[in-house]
């Protein structure tokens, strides 16, 4: 709860006072405001929710569909009416009607058709010599379905519940994508601010000594080269103070604007000395990251999807027919009971045929396309699939390295460290020279650099690891899925 609150104390401070408040950021903290605020991960929720919908919308094409129609007219006018006899009259219509059908439809997955029943309802009133007729359909019930053609339902099935699986599993990678992006922004001002911590420290080491040395050389115990070097050393550290200042600024301004905090917020973040230590081993990595990398699920889609294209292309280059049957019930009356009475039969059948007969090789050549591309995504999906494995497998050395990397940098840092004011005690009791003095603090200054980098890269391989896999090797337990509301 207190964590809760200290975040939201500075996400939402209000604009009461003009001055700059102060925030003291963990990467933890960083981490959870980027996953609530970034724009990656706000655009990552954006994508879920469409990929949603669309498997929403695939689910209800297997279902039944409820359907009313209606179309009232009013006609007035005067027609050409054809007699049985073959002669023409002119007739004077007036008339007002209203047509309305119930329908219920279900498609088949398995072939690809739709059956249907329905029942339909009309009314005519012949409003110059107040008639009123109705035809009722009480009941009918058809099937419709294209023969030798491209079932998309069939199709659909096998594809659609992949790239729901994808975007489920990208949501998650996107949102440790987001962890790692915000680890490399919390490092570089990490950075920026150690550099700044050390040119201060040293500006502030540099004016003491060249105070020291004044008193020095006016006594004559070192020489004005030496005395110059000082200064020089004092004035370098001067400017590097000044650049890192701008510097800091800059990161911030960076860190700032992707964790979507307050532009009057000055940040100062925390670096943890120590990291988790423990071993990632590669059979569990590739283990995790097939089951659970949305990569695996991209390629699989890729080849259904153009095997999909496939059997379009071929359907649609042979012979093609329309299956439409129909059977029913029908009556007329002149009351809207009386169409109800009796009822007589009513059937209908069509079918539709349409043969290609001379299409100057266009529907081979999009076989040949199809077939070339099934080819080529194959090939990509493969190679892709030994990429991911190496790519995997790469990460997973590193990070069992790194974790060694950043203990060797932060005991050479300590050293280093304590070599600097070994060498600026002894040069202050004239037992050193200044070349031993500044090789000291650029050893110093190195060592705690690459402290800091040594850190960068350990959690940029622990996130990006984590987004591969959708694992916590850490604690040794998938992810938690934590999805947007919808």
């Amino acid at each position: 709860m207190k964590k809760i609150i200290f975040i939201a104390a500075f996400l939402y401070a209000g604009q009461a006072s003009a001055q700059e408040e102060t925030m003291n950021l963990t990467l933890s903290q960083a981490i959870e405001i980027a996953q609530k605020n970034s724009p990656e991960a706000e655009a990552a929720r954006h994508t879920y929710r469409s990929a949603y919908w669309s498997y929403r919308f695939y689910k209800a094409n297997y279902l039944p569909s409820v359907t009313l129609t209606s179309s009232p007219y009013f006609n007035k006018q005067i027609s050409k009416i054809t007699q049985g006899d073959g002669t023409n009259l002119f007739v004077k219509q007036n008339q007002l009607g209203v047509d309305m059908e119930l329908k219920i439809n279900q498609n088949i997955p398995l072939t690809g058709g739709s059956l249907f029943v329905k029942s339909n309802t009309q009314r005519m009133d012949e409003l110059e010599n107040d008639v009123t007729a109705y035809n009722t359909q009480p009941v009918v019930i058809g099937y419709e379905q294209a023969l030798f053609g491209y079932n998309s339902l069939k199709w659909d099935r096998r594809i659609e519940p992949v790239r729901y699986r994808e975007a489920r599993k990208a949501y998650n990678e996107a949102l440790e994508l987001v962890a790692s992006q915000t680890s490399n922004c919390f490092f570089n001002l990490a950075t920026a601010q150690t550099n700044l911590d050390i040119a201060s420290s040293n500006y502030a080491s540099a004016d003491t000594l060249y105070r020291y040395a004044e008193g020095r050389y006016n006594i004559g115990t070192i020489t004005e080269n030496e005395m110059l070097q000082l200064e020089i050393n004092k004035l370098t550290e001067e400017t590097n103070m000044m650049n890192a200042r701008i510097e800091v600024e800059d990161q911030m301004q960076i860190l700032r604007s992707y964790l979507g905090l307050n532009q009057q917020v000055e940040i100062r973040v925390i670096t943890e000395d120590k990291v988790p230590q423990f071993e990632i081993p590669l059979g569990d990595a590739l283990q995790m990251a097939y089951e659970n990398s949305p990569e695996p699920e991209t390629y699989k889609r890729m080849k259904l999807q153009s095997q999909s294209n496939l059997a379009s292309a071929r359907a649609n280059a042979g012979l093609k027919a329309d299956l439409y049957v129909q059977f029913g019930l029908s009556q007329r009356g002149d009351k809207f009971a009386e169409s109800y009475r009796n009822p007589m039969n009513q059937q209908y059948a069509s079918i539709g045929i349409s043969l290609p007969i001379l299409d100057w090789g266009r529907g081979k050549g999009r076989i040949r396309v199809a077939k070339s591309q099934v080819d080529l995504v194959n090939t990509q999906a493969e190679q892709g699939m030994k990429d991911f494995e190496q790519n995997v497998a790469r990460m997973v050395r590193q990070f069992n390295l790194q974790s060694q990397y950043v203990e060797v940098a932060e005991k050479t840092a300590r050293t280093a460290d304590r070599r600097y004011e070994v060498a600026k005690r002894l040069y202050i009791l004239g037992k050193s020279t200044i070349l031993d003095l500044n090789a000291s603090i650029t050893e110093k200054d190195a060592a705690q650099r690459s402290y800091i980098s040594a850190l960068k890269s350990y959690w940029s391989l622990y996130y990006g690891l984590r987004s591969m896999t959708g694992y916590d090797f850490e604690r040794n337990m998938k992810i938690e899925e934590n999805y947007p509301e919808i």
